[in-house]
């Protein structure tokens, strides 16, 4: 994404910390030719070691080592964090870029009188603007031993480091005309619970600002290359009750045009034109880096309520039933733990993060052997990242550069049904893949609620003159992050964090090691 990076200028300190192939621009919502907001999705590259603070290094992307025995460490710390999280202005590439008075007001919507007739006065006395100056705490936990759980320490003596991000919403100055701006919209990747939530949000509130020229690009990414799929028009008449449904008013794919050559077609280098770039994160793994989650989780996990549900009665209705479900999750277990801990009718929740055997004295079989024989059933929940190791691999990757997975859901069910055999007890192994209804289905009313105010902060921090950032919700707050600063790798959960303790509490499930 260097030509979008800090304003549409290349920038060489950003562009190794971007992942390969497309995955640092899937699941767009893109303005176009005066601000370009995008729906950034599951922005995964490589695996990193760890998501956690290194004693000797800075957190993410940052590769300059702490020399903790400097006295100054903490401050240039603080220093370096906020070099990586100030977001790119316009005017960072437009010295010169004039900006207007906001033409976002809800103080008086409709003129009352005939002297508001051609357009309404700036009303500086309205207090509804976020001042650009403003910042929301980062870690809210001041961890008093690196041995507490689910700590991210910074340094050996886990000291306490403020760290501040952008406060997101609408500024009370705008850096776009927006008779002059032209809004285009695209999905990429997968099917999201809320995609159309957040499609409608972006065209009212673009309206409200006053832009009339707004724009659908079909099909995700495909839509700027494919001469046969044209732009689809969008206005408020249009979206009115798109929410109401799952996927996407747009449609989506996975892959398509390189980031330069999308900017190509937009003809932005060759026009020298000034352009935001707005993510909004898409990914039912709440695997987005910083987040407290994304759009999307919620639903999905309710969702696959049902499935688990379905798998106990399934269990618990057979002679020494035995159900399994896979649920969705590559590398991030948030779905299969929050799913597990939701239903309370999972006795064992597989995730990527956490390592087990299905064989051996401490293995999954000998746990679901002792769960027949004392509780008569037994319940299995794995995400599809899950026990990689112990399937067949595979160098295939799908259109976004994913490897494809093997099916851990089949091979726990293969394995169960050899080893109860193999032993002589009888087993009745049903196997649930529930994995696209989940995302399929509509959001919910959480969800609905964080796609609406993501979608209004999208077009608040393009109109605003921000851009190569996206939204996202931080400690209860809405923010502006960075993009690299999301996208160095997957949000996984903690092992050692309280969730994972808790759904370990629920399951009561022993270590598979």
């Amino acid at each position: 994404m260097e030509t979008l990076s800090h304003t549409i200028t290349t920038s060489a300190s950003a562009k190794p910390r971007l992942p390969r192939n497309d995955n640092v621009h899937r699941r767009l919502l893109r303005f176009r030719h005066g601000f370009s907001s995008l729906n950034l999705g599951t922005l995964r590259s490589q695996r990193s070691s760890s998501g956690f603070f290194k004693v000797e290094c800075s957190q993410q992307s940052s590769k300059n080592c702490i020399d903790f025995t400097d006295p100054d460490w903490k401050s240039k710390f603080q220093q370096d964090f906020e070099r990586r999280f100030n977001i790119p202005h316009i005017t960072d590439t437009f010295p010169d870029a004039h900006s207007f008075p906001s033409t976002f007001c809800l103080r008086m919507r409709t003129p009352v009188t005939e002297d508001f007739a051609e357009g309404y006065p700036s009303d500086e006395e309205w207090h509804g603007y976020i001042n650009n100056n403003d910042r929301v705490l980062l870690k809210v936990i001041h961890y008093s031993s690196p041995t507490s759980a689910g700590a991210e320490c910074i340094d050996p003596n886990c000291t306490w480091v403020e760290q501040w991000v952008h406060r997101a919403g609408p500024r009370e100055k705008i850096y776009f005309k927006p008779e002059e701006v032209k809004a285009a919209i695209v999905t990429c990747g997968g099917l999201c619970p809320g995609l159309n939530d957040v499609i409608r949000q972006i065209v009212i509130t673009l309206e409200i600002y006053g832009v009339k020229n707004i724009v659908g690009i079909p099909f995700g990414y495909r839509g700027f290359s494919d001469k046969g799929l044209a732009e689809m028009p969008l206005s408020r008449k249009v979206v009115q009750n798109i929410h109401l449904s799952g996927g996407s008013l747009l449609g989506v794919s996975r892959g398509g045009p390189s980031v330069s050559d999308i900017v190509s077609s937009m003809e932005c280098r060759k026009r020298k034109l000034k352009v935001a770039v707005v993510g909004v994160p898409k990914t039912i793994d709440n695997d987005i880096l910083l987040m407290d989650k994304t759009f999307g989780f919620d639903t999905a996990v309710e969702e696959a309520q049902r499935a688990i549900n379905s798998a106990y009665i399934e269990a618990h209705s057979a002679y020494h039933g035995i159900g399994v479900v896979k649920l969705m999750g590559r590398s991030s277990g948030f779905i299969a733990m929050q799913s597990s801990l939701a239903s309370g009718q999972v006795d064992i929740c597989l995730i990527p993060e956490v390592p087990f055997n299905l064989h051996g004295p401490h293995g999954v079989l000998r746990h679901l052997k002792y769960l027949i024989e004392t509780k008569g059933s037994a319940v299995v929940c794995v995400a599809e990242g899950a026990g990689q190791n112990l399937v067949e691999k595979t160098n295939a990757t799908d259109a976004s550069g994913n490897i494809v997975l093997g099916d851990i859901g089949v091979r726990i069910q293969q394995e169960t049904k050899k080893y109860f055999k193999e032993i002589g007890i009888p087993a009745d192994v049903k196997y649930i893949d529930p994995t696209y209804m989940i995302r399929a289905c509509r959001a919910n009313a959480s969800d609905g609620i964080l796609c609406t105010v993501l979608g209004q902060n999208a077009v608040h921090g393009a109109f605003a003159g921000y851009s190569g950032i996206t939204v996202g919700i931080c400690n209860t707050h809405y923010v502006y992050f960075p993009i690299p600063e999301v996208i160095s790798h997957p949000r996984e959960v903690d092992p050692n964090s309280r969730m994972w303790h808790r759904c370990l509490t629920s399951t009561g499930q022993p270590d598979f090691i």
